[in-house]
């Protein structure tokens, strides 16, 4: 069986809905997964599975999560050869070019571990709607299939 952990951040509650739905699908699709929260996770808690997931927010003008900030860089320093990653995010399209840059941020950390991307950065404005759910089942279905491969 394949293994998940899904690590948010949120102010709105916006994120831990995205989180929430991306765990739904995993346990849909039989993937033994796990949540945290990012200030109570640690970059390294991604080298105990298969598919690693991160739910950030992006603060103010395209910043990261202040609470995030130290996870952030430890994930840059990991070895996760082998594992699947995918990011996901709301964010609020007011912002324009800093629109969920936070999510476009850890992708590329993740890029620098060696992981493989398994699905395409999913972005939700404000909380998600209908057509939202169903591109982060798509997002966590495709995570899946590329680990299985």
């Amino acid at each position: 069986m394949a293994t998940a952990k899904v690590i948010f951040a949120t102010i709105t509650g916006n994120n831990e809905d995205v989180a929430d739905l991306i765990i739904e699908k995993f346990e849909d699709l039989g993937v033994d997964v796990t949540k945290a929260e990012i200030s109570q996770a640690e970059a390294t808690d991604f080298e105990a599975v298969d598919i690693c997931v991160v739910v950030p927010y992006t603060y103010d003008e395209g910043a990261l999560p202040e609470e995030g900030l130290d996870f952030y860089d430890d994930l840059q320093e990991l070895d996760l050869s082998g594992k699947i990653f995918g990011c996901a995010g709301s964010g609020d399209t007011f912002y324009e070019d800093d629109y969920c840059r936070a999510v476009t941020d850890f992708s590329n950390a993740f890029k620098k571990t060696g992981a493989t991307q398994g699905a395409a950065d999913v972005f939700v404005n404000l909380s998600p709607e209908a057509d939202d759910i169903k591109r982060l089942d798509d997002f966590t279905a495709q995570l899946v299939a590329k680990q299985a491969e």
